[in-house]
């Protein structure tokens, strides 16, 4: 009983600084949430842990993570009224072909451009990633996704993708992780060559 009163404590605190500042609260959320989630992808891969990565998503969640979210389901609470039949299908297939393919882009790219990558290289990771995840994206997140849109209040989506989203930036660290070995590996080989 005595765990459970500093528990509720800092839900409240959380859910007041929420309501307060929420693209503030988004955002650190999300900035801890991603650099947490790229950590554990490195440790599942049992690699020695490149803090620039971490840092990469820790980043992109900060300035993108709580922002970009936000600002798309508020507008997609005000496109799709209460009084639209359908309206949770409509913002469902929004977030799915809309919001999904733009954030899927902007993530990898920028994640690429925050490991200090040069353009190039980002736009490259970029053509060989893109729709192999966009595609396991839509595998995979399409009926968290619409839980979240039917049964989640507008305020609690965003952190809610935040956290569904740490197991999906696992994946996506790993898959990125996994591209730059290989190619890294097909440069050395074409050196020794």
């Amino acid at each position: 009983m005595s765990l459970s009163k500093p528990i509720y404590s800092l839900v409240g605190i959380y859910l007041e600084q929420l309501f307060n500042h929420p693209v503030r609260t988004k955002s650190i959320t999300s900035s801890i949430l991603a650099g947490s989630a790229n950590y554990t992808a490195q440790r599942i891969a049992g690699q020695k842990v490149n803090q620039e990565s971490v840092i990469a998503y820790s980043l992109f969640g900060l300035i993108f993570g709580g922002t970009v979210p936000h600002y798309f389901y508020r507008t997609v609470e005000r496109l799709f009224n209460h009084d639209m039949k359908f309206r949770r299908f409509f913002q469902f297939l929004s977030e799915r072909l809309v919001f999904a393919p733009f954030y899927q882009l902007l993530s990898l790219y920028f994640l690429s451009i925050f490991e200090m990558n040069s353009h190039e290289v980002a736009v490259a990771n970029l053509k060989k990633l893109y729709w192999p995840l966009l595609r396991t994206n839509w595998q995979y997140l399409s009926i968290p996704v619409f839980l979240n849109m039917a049964f989640v209040p507008p305020m609690l989506r965003t952190v809610t993708m935040s956290i569904v989203s740490f197991i999906w930036v696992v994946y996506m660290a790993r898959r990125r992780r996994r591209l730059q070995e290989k190619s890294t590996g097909d440069s050395d080989k074409k050196g020794n060559q």
